[in-house]
């Protein structure tokens, strides 16, 4: 039997995890804690590990060693559809929308039984507004930024536990940055918990709050958003090396 879930501990937790990739050896013994109802956010060069972390947290690749577990059950050897079950939803960088089907029917392939609860679809099309007026247009004619807006939407649609997001800011608009700057908040205050991947770090600055940063398939720091973004010796030791992209 499973333990019950401790609602003072971690919703999601890495321990040791190695991750192999055909013959590549990417995650070298990931160790990650992401604290209940808040945003932790992934930092890291390119080919760090980022995306191969969620990706492993998600079971689109297993770990080859090591343990991950989220909401009190051990999830190392778990499907996807299992992990999903348990109320996880994964953003992934390409966003991942049917170009072929409507806004509509992206959405509903994500709802239980193809079913909108109204309440909720009204909340988040309060989240982005502009969904509304591309409710019935194929994914294919979207631009970036709405098929991001569709992507976090379709994950959303029912209510999730823990978000997996990579990179969302990633060639958009400072408006739609801005949009999903105000949706991540009010994600946060309705108790979701997201672990986000990205490379903007004046946009995460002011929503994280806790950081982990990731080099060479490790965690080479953890701790709270505040305590990074008011050290500048600890930016420049930490991400220096990544200024073009993280500054």
């Amino acid at each position: 039997m499973p333990e019950a879930p401790d609602n003072n501990a971690p919703l999601l937790t890495l321990q040791g995890v190695h991750t192999h990739i055909g013959e590549y050896h990417i995650l070298q013994g990931v160790d990650l804690v992401v604290p209940r109802a808040g945003l932790t956010v992934l930092l890291g060069r390119n080919g760090a590990g980022k995306s191969t972390t969620l990706r492993t947290i998600m079971g689109l690749w297993h770990a080859s060693a090591g343990a991950l577990r989220f909401d009190g059950h051990d999830i190392t050897k778990e499907q996807t559809p299992d992990i999903s079950r348990r109320g996880i939803a994964f953003v992934p960088e390409d966003m991942g929308i049917f170009s072929g089907l409507t806004v509509q029917e992206n959405l509903r392939l994500a709802a239980i039984g193809g079913r909108f609860d109204d309440k909720r679809l009204d909340w988040i099309f309060g989240l982005f507004p502009a969904l509304k007026r591309f409710w019935l247009r194929p994914g294919g004619t979207l631009s970036g930024g709405q098929k991001q807006m569709v992507a976090i939407a379709r994950a959303i649609i029912e209510p999730r536990k823990l978000l997996l997001i990579d990179e969302p800011t990633k060639g958009l608009a400072p408006a739609i940055v801005d949009n999903l700057s105000q949706a991540f908040l009010e994600l946060k205050a309705h108790d979701t918990t997201i672990l986000l991947v990205e490379q903007n770090f004046h946009f995460v600055r002011a929503l994280g709050d806790h950081v982990a940063v990731m080099d060479d398939g490790r965690i080479v720091h953890a701790g709270s958003m505040q305590a990074l973004s008011n050290d500048e010796a600890m930016q420049a030791r930490l991400l220096g090396l990544h200024a073009g992209a993280v500054h």
